[in-house]
C-alpha cells in the first residue's frame, strides 16, 4: 500500500513544505483540544444564528496562527475566530484555519470535532488538511498530488452494484434561517432518496468521511467559506466530483457570495442521481429557489 504523501517522497516539491507545516499545526491544536475535551471551558454566543465560539476555538486558533506566520510571515491569515490577519502587500497566499470545526458537537460533549487548514493561491485551494483528534486521523492534499489519509493514497472506490440507497451528509451555512424554503425542500428531497442523511454540524469531518469513502455523498447549501477549500480539495484530489446544485462547474474559491457555496458531492457514479434528487425537490421560485438551481 502507498503510504507515501505530498512531502513524504511522492509530491512535487511544490507546497510539499506548506502541507507539512499545516500537518504539525492541526496535530498540535488537536492534541490541545482532546486533553481539554473533558474539562470545564468558557462558551460564549456568536451571531444572532445560535452559533458558539468556545475557549478552545480560541486557545487552538492562536496556535495555529502562530505556526503559520513563525513559518510564512508574509502570508495572510483569515481565521474562523480572530477574521483576516494582513500578510506582506501583494502577497497571493491566503491561509484558512478553523481551529474548531464541530464546536456545538463540544459544548454538548459529543465528540465529533476536527480541525482543517487551507492554503488558497490567488484565491485557489492548493493545499487542504483535515485532522481528527478523536480517532487520530489525518486527510491532506496537496493540487495535483493527490489526497492521504492515515492508510496511505485516497481513491474515490465504485460503489458496488446493489448497494442500496446512498448515506448522505448535509450542511447549510449560518446565514441560512430554520424556515428558509430552499433549505428545507432540499432536505426533503434527499431525505426521500437518501438511507441516511447526516448532520454532523462539522463540515470538514463530513467532507473527510466523502473522500475516504466511508459515506455516499454530500450536498452543501451556502456554506460556509472557511471550511470549503480544505474540504473540497480533499474531495476532489480523491478522484470525487463537486458540482453546483443545476450541474454545471463549481469553483471553491475564496472571495465569492455564500450563494456561490452551494454544491453536490460524491463518486462519480453517484453524482448524477444525486443532481436528480435536487432537481425533483421542488425548489421554490424566487431568489433562493433560482440561485440553487
Amino acid at each position: 500500500m502507498d503510504r507515501t504523501g505530498p512531502g513524504e517522497g511522492a509530491a512535487p516539491p511544490a507546497y510539499a513544505e506548506e502541507c507539512r507545516v499545516a500537518v504539525r499545526a492541526a496535530e498540535e491544536a488537536g492534541a490541545l483540544l482532546r486533553t481539554r475535551f473533558l474539562d470545564a471551558f468558557r462558551v460564549d454566543t456568536k451571531g444572532e444564528d445560535g452559533d458558539v465560539v468556545t475557549e478552545l476555538d480560541l486557545l487552538a486558533e492562536e496556535l495555529v496562527t502562530r505556526r503559520l506566520t513563525e513559518r510564512f510571515p508574509a502570508d495572510r491569515i483569515l481565521a474562523e475566530e480572530g477574521g483576516a490577519t494582513a500578510g506582506r502587500p501583494g502577497s497571493r497566499r491566503t491561509w484558512l484555519v478553523d481551529p474548531l470545526d464541530g464546536s456545538n458537537n463540544v459544548v454538548i460533549g459529543l465528540p465529533a470535532y476536527v480541525v482543517g487548514i487551507a492554503l488558497c493561491v490567488d484565491d485557489e485551494p492548493v493545499v487542504g488538511v483535515v485532522h481528527d483528534p478523536v480517532a487520530g486521523r489525518t486527510w491532506r492534499a496537496v493540487h495535483g498530488c493527490g489526497a492521504y489519509g492515515p492508510a496511505g493514497r485516497l481513491g474515490a472506490p465504485v460503489r458496488p452494484p446493489g448497494a442500496g440507497r446512498p448515506v448522505l451528509g448535509w450542511t447549510q451555512g449560518h446565514g441560512v434561517t430554520g424556515g428558509d424554503p430552499v433549505a428545507r425542500a432540499l432536505k426533503d428531497g434527499l431525505e426521500s432518496g437518501a438511507r441516511r442523511v447526516l448532520q454532523l454540524w462539522a463540515p470538514l469531518l463530513t467532507w473527510s468521511l466523502l473522500a475516504c469513502g466511508l459515506i455516499d455523498g454530500f450536498v452543501g447549501y451556502r456554506a460556509e467559506e472557511i471550511d470549503l477549500p480544505a474540504g473540497s480539495l480533499l474531495a476532489t484530489e480523491a478522484g470525487l466530483v463537486v458540482r453546483a446544485l443545476d450541474g454545471g462547474g463549481f469553483s471553491a474559491r475564496i472571495g465569492q457570495p455564500d450563494t456561490a457555496r452551494s454544491y453536490v458531492a460524491g463518486r462519480p457514479e453517484i453524482v448524477p442521481y444525486l443532481l436528480d434528487l435536487v432537481a425533483h425537490a421542488g425548489l421554490p421560485d424566487g431568489p433562493g429557489g433560482a440561485a440553487a438551481r
